[in-house]
């Protein structure tokens, strides 16, 4: 039996050792730069915490940073992480659990997440409710899935549903755009500001009517004591009823002044109101336009991408740059970022050299649409849509060449001749081409010619 206790010691030390080793192992960077920089500490079988959801909203330029990171650093497209977190949880807004037990910002079930979720931000807990972690996380999957040879079976390895990898990738090809992921993500974010101004409104519109009646039950109150002051025979009951009269008024002159107050606030609030419906019109416009509008090869296509960047931007006069633009300065911007220096003005850009008449019928992404005697220019975007930066007061928003201002006023459109950028669309570390079916409504990825380079 001593014999024995040794050797059973040995073997205990020795199972030990194995399950160590076993339970945590290193994910490298997939990028080959003869690096380990990047690479994951990981332990598969550690404990899942679920703690408090990430507090308040990100914006679009934070999380991206984070679909870029992640996306840098497993070889998956961040456009692809950010239609996922759109898809599931709405950038965030809705995090679960769902009717499947699935929780969290990238919506992962328990038994997924406790095999593939890491603590991508170091602080000691691996966290499906921390957008780091979860993205991180989903990236890490979309990985282990072969994410980065075959992203659509990645994609549907996350979820198997073909509709959802569908909408995923349309989505993705939308956010490679350029401009694209603003616009939904500014309806997302507009609504919870609409539905506060509106609940304002109507706590100002109460508190008006209260302010109203109780001013007028005041006037009432007060006009008995001003007849009996100018008529009372006793000097005595005319000073009595003055000082009850004096005593309403200033009461009657602090209601009225409240009532000023409340009508200022409630006429600001209702022009706040209308210019963040403005903006959630023209965000939803904007986002059904770049999921409607087929993609282009060339500059035009680069030209679109880059001006719909700018949605939400306001109209400033003589304004030219991302602070704030006027209708020819947005256009001049837009041909400046693909190496095409245009004046900053309507008619010479009508009148520039390299610019051709278009007909209407024949109009593409790109050109440049003029109305009003050569007051007013926009780039056109398809369907029958434009982009703009209309007048002030408004913001770069999507306008229809159908609307009845813009038909009674159409002067006609011109093509910027000798324009021209490659077709395919840099995503991170990966060149991705896109494709158009022969529904000019549709836009997929295909995924066949994906390159990874260093």
């Amino acid at each position: 039996m001593r014999r024995l206790i040794p050797l059973f010691g040995a073997v205990l030390a020795l199972a030990f050792s194995s399950t160590a080793a076993a339970d945590t192992f290193r994910v490298e960077q997939p990028h080959a730069n003869g690096s380990n920089a990047g690479a994951i500490a990981f332990t598969p079988n550690a404990a899942v915490p679920f703690t408090a959801a990430q507090s308040g909203p990100l914006s679009f330029a934070q999380l991206r940073g984070i679909w870029q990171a992640a996306g840098n650093t497993y070889g998956i497209p961040w456009e692809v992480l950010a239609a996922i977190n759109k898809v599931e949880t709405n950038f965030g807004q809705n995090l679960g659990p769902s009717s499947a037990g699935a929780v969290g910002w990238m919506q992962f079930m328990p038994s997924t997440w406790a095999r593939w979720g890491i603590d991508a931000n170091g602080d000691g807990i691996a966290d499906p409710d921390n957008p780091t972690d979860a993205i991180f996380s989903a990236a890490h999957y979309l990985a282990g899935c072969g994410g980065q040879f075959n992203i659509s079976g990645a994609i549907y390895c996350y979820n198997h549903a073909t509709w959802y990898v569908n909408e995923v990738l349309a989505l993705a090809a939308m956010y490679g755009r350029g401009g694209g992921g603003n616009a939904l993500f500014a309806v997302d974010q507009l609504q919870p500001r609409i539905d506060s101004m509106t609940a304002r409104i109507r706590s100002a519109r109460a508190q008006l009517a209260d302010a109203l009646a109780h001013a007028r039950a005041l006037a009432h109150a007060q006009r008995p004591f001003l007849r009996k002051a100018s008529s009372a025979r006793l000097l005595s009951d005319q000073l009595d009823a003055r000082k009850h009269a004096v005593q309403l008024g200033a009461r009657r002159d602090a209601a009225d002044a409240r009532i000023a107050r409340l009508r200022k606030l409630l006429d600001t609030a209702t022009k706040q109101l209308a210019r963040l419906r403005d903006q959630e019109s023209a965000a939803s416009l904007a986002s059904s336009a770049l999921l409607s509008t087929p993609l282009t090869s060339g500059a035009y296509g680069g030209v679109v991408s880059i001006a719909m960047q700018y949605l939400g931007v306001p109209y400033l006069w003589a304004g030219a740059t991302p602070s704030g633009f006027d209708c020819s300065g947005l256009v001049q911007y837009a041909y400046g970022q693909i190496g095409i220096s245009l004046p900053h003005n309507t008619v010479a850009q009508w009148n520039y050299p390299g610019a051709v008449s278009v007909p209407r019928n024949q109009l593409q992404p790109g050109d440049l649409v003029f109305f009003n005697k050569l007051d007013h220019v926009g780039i056109y975007i398809g369907n029958g849509q434009f982009i703009d930066a209309p007048h002030t007061g408004a913001f770069v928003r999507v306008d229809n060449l159908s609307g009845a201002w813009y038909t009674a006023n159409y002067d006609g459109a011109k093509r910027i001749v000798g324009a021209s950028l490659g077709g395919g669309a840099q995503l991170g570390g990966a060149t991705m081409a896109f494709t158009t079916s022969e529904d000019a409504n549709t836009v997929a990825f295909t995924s066949e010619t994906i390159y990874f380079t260093r």
